[in-house]
């Protein structure tokens, strides 16, 4: 006889009491409550029974086969992953505070963790970890967050139209923000059109539930996007000698090799500080960050504070020495627009002879990728000397342009520790696919 499902109330009850999810059953500590997720490669209801052993003290199954009759720990659901999230969007509706999603399809990230530690400076602040930002990695953030959380920020990530929309459910957005539209996920999303109706379906929430949204009015697709949103706050670079008070206006003194920004504070004082980032596309975080801290009456001397103390530790725009050889490393993720405003960014501040270019193929372009891998790499050889590729996407462009090309990471590194890179910078970036991290094996310099 097959169990009886556990009611949303139970599950919930069971949360409340057992606040600690965990969905890796190695990974168990005492009074746990363990979710069995169905995976491409393991079914975590064989686990179950060995989550218990380990301490949990519930486990969440959708296999009735693994449950023991009568034996209350295990509440039996339809869909694990389902029960999930309908946990973490109870938990949601339960706390009264402003919770910001941010996506986008570039600098979602490094956006993330500037208005993070923007915030943190005058609340209590949970954001998503890492890029736990699609329908598993959401609902684990949202009930991982402290009891007295005065402010949640949810990056969301998606492949395919209509995921926005699901995870939006999910974490229920008050404010949004979009960082920008580019050529990521085309696959996925069935061409551009369909990644700005993707990305737009956070403006569409906001719109629908009386929401904000946080516009880079600099963007004018984006306006047009957030166009039925009730309220938008737009923020953007002033071309003037100074910003004005009635704006959230950001002034621009540099770009590289770091970016220095000014901004007027609470009392109408222009306020100037350095950000270790640089180029324009690390600017338009930059400005979403001050925007999104002087709406929520953040003290601008503290914008500034958090800002420069800033630091990328996620292999985005980090600058770093490894073996005596100078890197600028951007590999945690690609896609032709963040390849080409990176590279551009690079380029201002290096010149062609001392330049070295290291680029992995990027994933998930559909039919566009051929054309969109040779362009960046013409674009590469206008930057520097030397340019060096990786995986099969980038095999006919490597032999067209006659450029070094390897299959993977691994050739790749065996070869590039046998070079002279004395007096070089190397610039590397890639889809995460590519483990272009393999030429660090043994740093602790990328985590």
């Amino acid at each position: 006889m097959e169990p009886a499902f556990a009611t949303e109330e139970v599950l919930y009850d069971a949360y409340l009491a057992n606040p600690r999810v965990c969905i890796d059953s190695r990974k168990i500590q005492a009074g746990d409550l363990f979710v069995a997720l169905v995976g491409s490669r393991v079914d975590g209801n064989q686990f179950a029974r060995t989550a218990l052993e380990a301490g949990a003290a519930k486990v969440i199954v959708d296999d009735p086969g693994v449950v023991i009759p009568g034996d209350d720990r295990f509440l039996y659901v339809d869909d694990s992953l389902n029960a999930l999230q309908t946990i973490a969007r109870r938990h949601r509706i339960n706390h009264r505070m402003p919770v910001l999603a941010i996506t986008g399809s570039n600098g979602k990230t490094t956006t993330k963790e500037l208005i993070r530690d923007v915030m943190s400076r005058q609340y209590r602040v949970h954001a998503t970890p890492g890029n736990y930002n699609n329908h598993l990695g959401l609902p684990l953030t949202i009930l991982s967050a402290p009891a007295d959380t005065e402010m949640m920020i949810l990056e969301m990530g998606a492949n395919a139209q209509r995921e926005i929309a699901a995870l939006c459910s999910i974490g229920l957005p008050t404010h949004g923000l979009v960082t920008n539209v580019g050529d990521a996920h085309l696959e996925g999303f069935g061409g551009r059109e369909g990644v700005i109706k993707g990305k737009g379906e956070l403006y569409d929430y906001l719109a629908d539930n009386k929401g904000v949204a946080f516009v880079n009015a600099d963007e004018e697709h984006l306006a047009n996007m957030a166009r039925n949103v009730g309220r938008i706050i737009p923020y953007q670079v002033s071309e003037a000698p100074s910003p004005t008070v009635a704006a959230m206006e950001i002034k621009v003194f540099a770009l590289q090799p770091q970016l220095e920004v000014g901004f007027l504070d609470e009392y109408g004082t222009l306020i100037r500080c350095r950000v270790a980032l640089n180029g324009r596309h690390n600017l338009q975080n930059v400005k979403a960050a001050i925007g999104v801290g002087k709406y929520f009456k953040v003290p601008g001397i503290e914008i500034a504070a958090a800002l420069s103390a800033y630091r990328s530790q996620n292999q985005r725009s980090q600058e770093l020495e490894h073996r005596g050889v100078s890197f600028y490393w951007d590999a945690y993720n690609a896609n032709p627009t963040s390849m080409e405003a990176s590279l551009t960014a690079f380029g201002a501040s290096h010149s062609p002879t001392e330049a070295v270019i290291v680029l992995g193929e990027m994933l998930e372009l559909g039919e566009v990728a051929p054309a969109a891998h040779r362009r960046i790499v013409l674009r590469a050889g206008q930057l520097a000397e030397q340019v060096i590729l990786v995986g099969a996407e980038m095999k006919a462009a490597a032999r067209e342009f006659n450029r070094p090309w390897f299959e993977d990471s691994g050739q790749l590194s065996a070869w590039f520790w046998e070079q002279d890179w004395s007096g070089k910078t190397v610039f590397v970036k890639g889809s995460r696919g590519n483990k272009l991290e393999r030429l660090l094996a043994g740093s602790s310099d990328i985590g």
